[in-house]
């Protein structure tokens, strides 16, 4: 079965019920709330009024207003930040230099990749994975739909693997914010190019991709079938089959045949890759494995193993 097909066989059939269209409804309620009160696109000036409580407030520590209704329209997606006030402090701190990266991030004249590539680490905790950052892009500018609420590049690139029918191009040269405005278009165009999910909002389709696709970092608890009330981790396919390629691995690296170095190497060029090439790169590893290592030193030796074109 295609991708295409796998996708709209598994939209088809999704959310019957409508319990995840309803608690999108209601996230998007928030996000409304969250743009009325910060009309920071239709008005760009009124950055400059931001307080600094409405960041983060002091005596006592409480995260301020912008960051919760942020997060809350997000909270379908179940990855809030706000289990860690640091970064909402940073922002008070230095309310003049988020105040400059917030003119672009609703600055819809940019590209998507130049705002996520704009200097957020010049905040400490923005940074790092600019997590936060693509979510303030996305909550202004969720009305474009050209941004998705998906914001981690790992989880993107994961997405198009599975759904996207012929991915194009290669991102190994490009920046972080070109490599998520990549992704994200990707994704957007195999979303539009089926009627049924056509219509659906960013934020629907995001929660549908984690909930019929997640990527193997994750995946939600659900209930012991024990019914002790105890929790336990769904493992998907691809957790499964990453599992044994790194035991693979580890084997190869136990008898010498590989350094800790191509182990890493491995590793990570098994996770970008499609999965009919994960299939090719083990079964060359697992060629290897079995090879006899030749112990008579009159004899010819073997020709080093040849890694793997990257794609």
């Amino acid at each position: 079965m295609s991708r295409s097909n796998s996708m709209l066989e598994k939209a088809t059939t999704y959310d019957r019920v409508k319990v995840t269209r309803t608690e999108v409804d209601r996230a998007l309620a928030l996000l409304k709330e969250f743009r009325k009160k910060y009309p920071f696109t239709e008005n760009l000036r009124s950055i400059e009024y931001l307080d600094a409580d409405k960041l983060f407030k002091i005596n006592p520590d409480e995260v301020g207003e912008f960051f919760r209704l942020l997060e809350g329209s997000l909270k379908p997606l179940g990855r809030s930040t706000l289990n860690s006030s640091n970064v909402y402090r940073n922002a008070r701190l230095q309310i003049g230099d988020f105040k400059n990266l917030l003119r672009v991030a609703v600055d819809n004249r940019k590209s998507l990749a130049q705002r996520v590539d704009a200097p957020w680490e010049r905040i400490g905790g923005l940074g790092q994975d600019k997590q936060l950052a693509k979510e303030i892009i996305f909550c202004f500018s969720y009305e474009s739909g050209s941004v998705l609420p998906i914001f981690n590049n790992q989880h993107l690139r994961h997405f198009v693997n599975r759904v996207v029918v012929a991915p194009s191009g290669q991102t190994k040269y490009f920046s972080f914010g070109q490599e998520y405005e990549h992704y994200t278009e990707e994704l957007i165009a195999a979303k539009n190019s089926l009627p049924l999910t056509r219509g659906w909002d960013a934020l629907y389709f995001a929660v549908f991709l984690y909930n019929n696709y997640p990527p193997p970092d994750s995946e939600k608890p659900t209930t012991n079938p024990s019914g002790e009330g105890k929790t336990i981790n769904a493992v998907t396919n691809e957790q499964l089959e990453l599992r044994a390629f790194v035991k693979l691995l580890s084997e190869l690296q136990t008898k010498g045949k590989i350094t800790g170095q191509e182990f890493r190497e491995y590793r990570a060029q098994w996770t970008q890759q499609q999965p009919n090439d994960r299939d090719v790169l083990a079964l060359r590893l697992k060629q290897l494995l079995t090879a006899e290592t030749k112990l008579n030193p009159d004899q010819p030796k073997s020709q080093p193993f040849q890694k793997p074109r990257r794609l």
